[in-house]
């Protein structure tokens, strides 16, 4: 697990899903799995996030909110893809509105496959993105050396 100075904040955004993979995600909130073991703290404002937590494929309308979203937040920044319709547009991606996966509108750090993921899979996902988090840091200081 990597090691930062400061609690990473997450946003959580659902895209267009069932809801199943969200359910998830509010599962590790929980007392039971606790994501905030972590120091992680859920946030609504992009402005303060550091990890953008995304559900559900993109679609033609929701689009530019990603695109909004992500570059509201401050670099170094992180991308969470949660389940498969964020990962590649599951079961959704032939359906004529949808785009795919979240990758096709904003860069994806870390990939959490599932229909719907696990608390114990999306809890790796942040906890991997939190070490990506650490390395884009680590060379934005070099960066400015």
């Amino acid at each position: 697990m990597a090691y930062t100075t400061k609690s990473p904040w997450i946003l959580h955004y659902d895209a267009s899903s069932c809801n199943g993979c969200d359910i998830e995600v509010l599962a590790c909130l929980t007392p039971l799995y606790d994501v905030e073991r972590f120091g992680i703290i859920n946030t609504g404002d992009p402005k303060q996030a550091d990890i953008l937590l995304i559900t559900g494929a993109v679609n033609d309308q929701n689009k530019n909110v990603v695109k909004q979203l992500y570059e509201q937040m401050p670099d170094p920044k992180v991308v969470v893809a949660v389940g498969i319709c964020a990962c590649s547009g599951g079961v959704f991606r032939d359906c004529y509105n949808i785009l795919g996966g979240v990758d096709t509108v904003i860069p994806v750090d870390v990939y959490v496959p599932g229909c719907a993921a696990r608390p114990e899979s999306i809890i790796d996902g942040v906890v991997k993105g939190l070490a990506v988090l650490e390395e884009k840091t680590n060379k934005m200081k070099e960066a400015k050396r």
